[in-house]
């Protein structure tokens, strides 16, 4: 696509809805957001062939406004037409409403109205139809009341959501500051759901929380909205105030954090490295090609670091261990990411009046060139864990699940490839990596975070946290 944009603002981040103001997905994709001018039609490029089909389009609707058994809404039929159209691309490129393309932005801007919860609709599979929970975002009404990552909402006011469209879901469930909302939740697939009422309210996201671990600090970023590079800034300097002498290392946790902005994304990767490449994105076009470069000057001034990465750590999450992990800046543990690495371009629509439409127009690599795309980022430790009632570690979609995911032939391929040579190196039919059982808290209730005490572990031992980065990198070539 051509680069018709006006002051872009990119970011990435998972594909699905931030369930606030339960808007459209702010946090689905590396985001531009640009002016297209309704010309680009008359270009050379579209085909007489194609200018038929306009017309045949063109007619159905003509059939159906004159003919169909009801009077039909003609914008309705209008954004059922887009919507289908957008529908046999990837699963990130979609129509956004004009409240939709409002939502986003508040959200990007970290403040928004709701209950606080990152949302997708599965097409396929056991939960075919219903809402599901990515992940409650920290510290919000719906965090609150106790929703959980897979959680399935099957009923809205007294309303089944199956047979809904996400977007009529989400229409249900946002209101005002202050007013409830009563819906169904599916947790265990084999009991009853059981019923909650949520009252809506202002959800702030703290993007950044940090607090010292002895002599090593803790950063949990949740989200990357526009305070996420400030809040980090913030926080490496309150470290070093309350640890004596500064941290001797630092965990960094982007464990189901969904994405966001990829301009922040850049922003946490340069905090740590001594400039060089971040990311690049390629598009249909040579001139499509972008590279983010760092800056001089590393705030941990070289000291180790761990990031903490599962399942839900998606987009933008992804490009900063991705980047960290290619320039050996620091050690990854815990399970593979999402997979997120398309580019979306946020275009609005008669100046925003109409909505907007949000396509897929590049792809973003790692330093080194890997694509992100349906594959993911693999951990340097792998390290699945067991809380107290599995009976296996807990599995989440993946980009690759998802329908017209991009890449996904390709992504095979490689993990094809991946699964040889490890079957090559350690014998045929090599056991993978056990999960770890982690215990209640001594207050029974509350589950230890092992991958945390791990990764204090590594940090405390720094000739093991040498040797471990040193056969890493050796790994990867």
């Amino acid at each position: 696509m051509q680069k018709l944009t006006t002051n872009p603002r990119r970011s990435a981040a998972r594909n699905g809805y931030s369930l606030g103001a339960l808007g459209a997905a702010a946090f689905g994709g590396a985001l531009i957001f640009g002016v297209l001018s309704s010309a680009v039609f008359a270009r050379a490029s579209i085909s007489a062939d194609t200018f038929r089909q306009l017309d045949l389009f063109g007619e159905v609707f003509e059939q159906v406004h004159e003919n169909y058994v009801s009077d039909p809404e003609d914008g309705d039929l209008i954004k059922g037409a887009i919507d289908g159209m957008l529908d046999t691309l990837d699963p990130h490129s979609s129509y956004l409403t004009a409240d939709d393309f409002q939502t986003m932005q508040e959200q990007t801007r970290g403040s928004f109205a709701g209950l606080g919860i990152q949302i997708v609709m599965d097409n396929e599979g056991p939960d075919e139809g219903y809402v599901k929970v990515v992940a409650p975002i920290d510290d919000t009404p719906a965090d609150r009341a106790g929703i959980e990552t897979n959680d399935l909402i099957v009923e809205i006011d007294g309303e089944p959501v199956l047979g809904m469209s996400l977007d009529e879901a989400i229409s249900r469930m946002k209101g005002e500051k202050g007013t409830k909302v009563d819906i169904k939740v599916l947790r265990d697939r084999n009991a009853a759901p059981f019923a909650l009422t949520i009252v809506r309210d202002i959800v702030k996201l703290r993007a950044v929380n940090a607090e010292a671990k002895g002599d090593f600090g803790y950063i949990r970023i949740s989200s990357f909205s526009e305070q996420t590079d400030v809040g980090l800034k913030k926080a490496i300097k309150q470290l070093g105030k309350d640890i004596p002498g500064g941290p001797k290392g630092l965990v960094l946790d982007l464990r189901s954090n969904p994405g966001g902005l990829l301009d922040q994304a850049v922003a946490v990767s340069d905090a740590f490295l001594e400039g060089g490449e971040i990311v690049s994105t390629r598009g249909r076009r040579p001139r499509d090609t972008l590279r983010e470069m760092g800056t001089p000057g590393d705030k941990m001034r070289g000291k180790p670091i761990v990031i903490l990465i599962n399942g839900g750590s998606a987009s933008a999450s992804e490009i900063v261990a991705g980047a960290l992990q290619d320039r050996n800046r620091a050690l990854l543990l815990g399970t593979k990411t999402f997979g997120k690495g398309s580019v979306q371009t946020v275009i609005p629509l008669q100046n925003g009046l109409q909505g907007a439409l949000r396509l897929t127009t590049s792809r973003y690599y790692t330093p080194s060139g890997r694509s992100i795309q349906a594959q993911g980022i693999e951990p340097d430790i792998a390290m699945p864990v067991l809380y107290p009632g599995q009976e296996k570690a807990a599995t989440r979609p993946s980009e690759r699940d998802l329908p017209n995911a991009l890449d996904v032939s390709e992504a095979q391929e490689v993990l094809d490839e991946a699964e040889e040579l490890a079957e090559n190196k350690a014998g045929e039919g090599a056991p993978g990596v056990a999960p770890v059982e982690c215990p209640f808290e001594e207050d029974g209730e509350t589950p230890r975070d092992c991958q945390l005490e791990r990764a204090l572990e590594i940090l405390a031992d720094a000739t093991a946290y040498r040797q471990l980065l040193a056969d890493a990198g050796v790994a990867r070539q």
